[in-house]
């Protein structure tokens, strides 16, 4: 018996790398899994439904059951046909594992409008497209009288959180992803929705060459980076097993935290209006409380 028996779960983006490994995951933990993946380049160009098609051939001939899915899921509307088709083909969804990207990395200053929308449109609206579908459709059920039990995993980084030098869209777009999963989480819990994030360190098509070093598989011993160590907690999250919701996990290795975002430090009131001067010292006084910020990676 695996914890997600009897389960219906899209992941996004699981042709290859963290999604290919969280859907064999899914579907040797017993989820039914479709598989979604465009097939696009890192850069987020073209379509090739084989990857997809491959992590389905995998799962059908280890005993699972799994189908494709080559919707955009950066299109609004794809989006919902995804949502739609699943439940016409199943009869449920009952869980959505967020993981689809691409990356366009530039300095600030180089970077044009359409490296950040196209990283924005995958990630942000990517995420965003998925879940609003899933979340109508777990809403009506509710009013309907329903018992709602469903799971949302999204996929933020250390590079949402903490911010990364070269990789302004995609710091921007992860950490617009953590300020959704936060909300809806706020939002959904009435309706039976637990909605929780991760941001993974592993080895991607995203990874491997812009942090080559870190991600380098090792001659021997515990491969860290192996995308396939992140999917154990991917696969809790999105079963019923799962009872947080509105948390974002690390997780690296086998090393898994609970991060914290932005919380209220120190507070001056003088009880009227600041003056310009004023200003300097005071947050001097204040940053010398607040506790050290976490450096922005490659700064």
């Amino acid at each position: 018996m695996g914890i997600c028996d009897d389960q219906v779960v899209i992941v996004t983006g699981a042709g290859r790398g963290l999604g290919r490994a969280h859907a064999l995951a899914l579907a040797a933990a017993g989820a039914t899994v479709v598989v979604n993946d465009l097939g696009a380049s890192l850069g987020g160009e073209g379509t090739d439904i084989t990857p997809a098609q491959e992590v389905v051939d995998e799962i059908t001939a280890s005993g699972g059951v799994a189908v494709v899915n080559g919707d955009n899921v950066a299109d609004f509307d794809a989006a919902g046909s995804m949502v739609a088709d699943t439940v016409a083909r199943f009869g449920r969804l009952d869980a959505l594992v967020c993981n689809a990207g691409i990356v366009r990395d530039r300095m600030l200053v180089n970077l044009s409008v359409d490296e950040w929308d196209a990283v924005v449109a995958v990630h942000l609206r990517g995420t965003f497209g998925p879940l609003r579908h899933a979340a109508e459709h777990w809403r009506n059920l509710a009013k309907a009288g329903e018992d709602v039990n469903a799971r949302v995993v999204t996929t933020s980084s250390g590079a949402g959180l903490f911010g990364s030098v070269g990789q302004a869209n995609y710091s921007a777009a992860k950490a617009g992803i953590a300020g959704l999963t936060i909300v809806a989480a706020a939002e959904l819990a009435r309706y039976g929705v637990r909605i929780n994030g991760i941001a993974p360190s592993a080895r991607s098509r995203m990874t491997e060459e812009a942090f080559a070093d870190m991600m380098r598989r090792p001659d021997e011993g515990f491969d860290a980076m192996d995308p396939a160590n992140v999917s154990p907690l991917v696969v809790w999250l999105a079963s019923p097993s799962c009872d947080v919701t509105g948390r974002m996990f690390e997780i690296a290795g086998g090393e898994l935290s609970v991060a914290t975002g932005w919380q209220h430090g120190a507070v001056f009131d003088k009880g009227a209006r600041l003056e310009p001067a004023e200003v300097g010292a005071l947050v001097a006084d204040l940053v010398r409380e607040a506790p050290d910020p976490t450096p922005v990676y490659g700064a």
